[in-house]
């Protein structure tokens, strides 16, 4: 299979969201040159806006962000077709992102209407089984609009007995959460991690030394920097994720996999930011024009940056200079309706 290239699947927005996409789209990547070719819709769901894949067994994952929640699994077959092994209902509103247990026996998604995190147990295909626990935040933060009450944006699983992270835009807060295994159910850890006021924190990136994180501030234009202790977050800084000016709003966060490079998406100004990753605060080494004005998600696979606008209608490749981390544009952009996740 090596010489016709790894499969890679996109979702989006459809028609209920106000996208024009169909549901996810597969498309084969060339490893050596990083082009993309589209195979088509693989399967027709209602705005997969977020996608995930099971660590071992050939399982894919779909939020169906609609105002009466669900996700949607599927089997994977060798060249990216997908069938269909059901939907469930999160319980919430409007999830937005989901993320598999590196164990592979639980699937956590966040509720970005609601506020709140769903849980389902995962057999041993893969197969979700009825929720297990529903866990809701209560609050609301300084932007009366976009703040006006909880709002779950992002759910990060740990390793071992590192705790699940659920960011929450809505109310300032990152959320720790031990899983019992034998009942399924969330027990918090106290107390939630608090940014500052305003800061509309959206997503998290673990760092691969374990310690070391990084958070999107939506609403201010941030990226924040954590350590990681014993399951406490303690906060060592801030910094602009753009120096463009306008009204930023970051979106996706990664670290490239040598642990280098920390990589900011910014909507509003169409760029990706690149820090290097010291010992302290990231440090600001380039911001790269995306060709679009909303980049809404990128996925990082080998020695390539992947870049999804959901406004441009198009996921753009670039190629990354290993010395400096710096994304160069390579290539056409592939074509695909309201894109808004890639999943490697």
């Amino acid at each position: 299979m090596a010489d016709r290239g790894e499969i890679v699947h996109i979702g989006g927005y459809t028609a209920p969201s106000g996208g024009r996409g169909t549901g996810i789209v597969a498309a084969r990547r060339q490893p050596d040159t990083g082009e993309l070719t589209s195979l088509g819709t693989v399967a027709v769901t209602e705005s997969p806006s977020f996608l995930a894949r099971h660590p071992t067994r050939p399982m894919l994952y779909a939020v169906n962000e609609l105002p009466d929640g669900r996700i949607s699994a599927w089997q994977v077959g060798a060249d990216g077709d997908l069938a269909s092994v059901g939907s469930w209902s999160t319980g919430g509103a409007e999830p937005c992102h989901l993320a598999v247990a590196p164990d592979g026996d639980h699937l956590f998604v966040a509720n970005y209407g609601s506020g709140s995190v769903t849980v389902f147990p995962l057999d041993a295909e893969g197969v979700p089984g009825e929720r297990t626990d529903v866990v809701e935040h209560q609050g609301h933060g300084a932007d009366p609009e976009r703040q006006e009450r909880a709002h779950a944006h992002m759910v990060s699983p740990g390793a071992g007995a590192s705790p699940l992270l659920a960011v929450d835009l809505g109310t300032d807060s990152i959320y720790r959460y031990d899983l019992d295994v034998a009942t399924g159910r969330l027990v918090p850890r106290a107390p939630r991690v608090r940014t500052a006021a305003g800061v509309g924190p959206r997503h998290l990136t673990r760092h691969p030394d374990g310690r070391r994180c990084y958070v999107s501030g939506e609403l201010d234009g941030s990226v924040l920097a954590y350590e990681l202790t014993d399951g406490v977050l303690h906060q060592r800084g801030r910094v602009d994720a753009s120096d463009r000016g306008g009204h930023v709003q970051p979106s996706e966060i990664g670290i490239g996999p040598d642990g280098r490079f920390l990589y900011v998406a910014n909507r509003g100004v169409g760029t990706v930011t690149v820090f290097a990753i010291s010992a302290d605060l990231p440090e600001f080494v380039a911001e790269v024009e995306t060709g679009g004005e909303w980049p809404r998600h990128f996925a990082l696979i080998g020695q390539h940056l992947y870049v999804a606008d959901e406004r441009a209608d198009m996921v753009r490749t670039f190629r990354i200079e290993p010395t400096t981390g710096v994304p160069v544009a390579v290539g056409e952009p592939l074509l695909v309706a309201s894109p808004t996740c890639l999943l490697p």
